[in-house]
């Protein structure tokens, strides 16, 4: 475990967190956990992974994976399995992560609590925890629904998820303890919308006031096979779709103008979006499944990203916390069953201790590591110091 405990004097908590640019979903997390501890004071640096490898494995990591996701899914499937069982793709991932050490192991300096929410960037920090070359403690904060390898090292003090499903699949097949804390998205998600806003903002983006609509998401580049899940959908008359096309200006250009289909691009309001529609279809289980779960929002899982989204909906799906439906009229009919259960509990994301919580135990307490690392609720006298 780490040595550090507390912070002396008026020098303000610190705290570090890496990220990784590719996608939205660990640079959404990074982002929403620091406006959390900069509004209890604390002083907080984030930093990109991709910024500590070389240029060459920096467009791998980033273009690499958009690219194979889109043009080349059983290519991505094999590298991910290949990761999973250990093979010399591993070898490689391995490599890039040791490389990382030396400008990571740079920017950890000074900080007595260290946060990941990026795999790779937890992978180099346990090797510099197991070198002896960092003694801050370390948190990797997964931001996927399914534990995989990459996200475990045995050297990192805690891994915290958003779900007790996650928590439950990382403790039993990894071996490494593990504990929901909850979502870390906008806390404009937990807001209620009146009957009225919902109106105004399905009149505003041009959807029927009074059908089912089914909100697509694609991550942020808009992947996947989403043309032919909306041309389902539309089909079976279930819903109107709205589709949120991310950064892929194409896609968006593809379905505009198409009946019973609306086609938005990169979008800040994606609380209200939820709020005025009636289920969420997604195909990865990142970023805007979290939103979902916070928001309340029933989801189907459709037609799934491979490597690391397959896995998602199968442990999403076997928790019965999302169905992953396998063809079309299976995707009608839980479109039509998810509408008409309505609004779901949002406890499974929300009842937890949340990560930023757990971040001001590790710098104010040191009674509270211990406390964590059993599993036990830290007492708010403790949190509040």
């Amino acid at each position: 475990m780490s040595s550090y405990t507390a912070r002396e004097g008026n020098v303000p908590d610190q705290v570090l967190i890496v990220t990784g640019g590719v996608g939205a979903g660990h640079d959404g997390a990074a982002a929403e956990l620091r406006a959390r501890l900069e509004r209890d004071g604390l002083h907080v640096e984030v930093r990109d992974f991709l910024d500590a490898v070389p240029r060459s494995c920096r467009l791998v990591l980033r273009n690499g994976y958009t690219g194979s996701v889109r043009y080349a899914p059983a290519l991505f499937e094999r590298v991910f399995q290949g990761i999973e069982r250990g093979t010399w793709v591993h070898g490689v991932v391995d490599w890039m992560c040791r490389v990382a050490q030396r400008r990571v192991g740079r920017w950890t300096e000074g900080f007595p609590v260290v946060v990941s929410t990026y795999p790779l960037a937890s992978q180099t920090l346990g090797h510099l925890r197991r070198a002896g070359r960092l003694h801050a403690t370390v948190v990797t904060y997964l931001t996927d629904p399914a534990v995989h390898r990459l996200w475990v090292h045995p050297d990192v003090d805690h891994h915290v998820t958003v779900t007790e499903a996650t928590a439950a699949m990382g403790t039993r097949e990894f071996g490494v303890p593990m504990r929901a804390v909850g979502g870390l998205v906008s806390p404009t998600f937990e807001q209620e919308q009146t009957a009225a806003q919902r109106i105004a903002t399905r009149r505003a983006v041009g959807l029927p006031v009074e059908r089912r609509v089914a909100l697509l998401v694609a991550g942020s580049e808009g992947m996947g096979e989403v043309v032919p899940t909306v041309d389902a959908i539309v089909a079976s008359g279930v819903a109107d779709v709205l589709v949120l096309c991310g950064r892929n200006d194409r896609l968006r250009r593809q379905l505009s103008g198409r009946d019973r289909v609306v086609a938005l691009g990169w979008r800040s309001d994606v609380a209200a979006l939820m709020a005025a529609s009636d289920v969420l279809v997604h195909n990865a289980g990142g970023l805007s499944l979290t939103e979902a779960l916070t928001a309340g929002l029933p989801a189907v899982t459709f037609r799934p990203i491979p490597a690391h989204g397959r896995a998602n909906a199968d442990l999403l799906a076997r928790a019965g916390l999302v169905p992953w439906p396998q063809d079309d009229a299976e995707l009608s009919a839980a479109i039509v069953a998810q509408c008409e259960a309505g609004r779901q509990d949002r406890q499974v994301v929300l009842h937890h201790q949340d990560a930023s919580q757990l971040v001001r135990s590790l710098l104010n307490r040191g009674e509270a590591e211990s406390l964590l690392s059993s599993g036990e609720q830290v007492p708010d006298a403790v949190v509040a110091g």
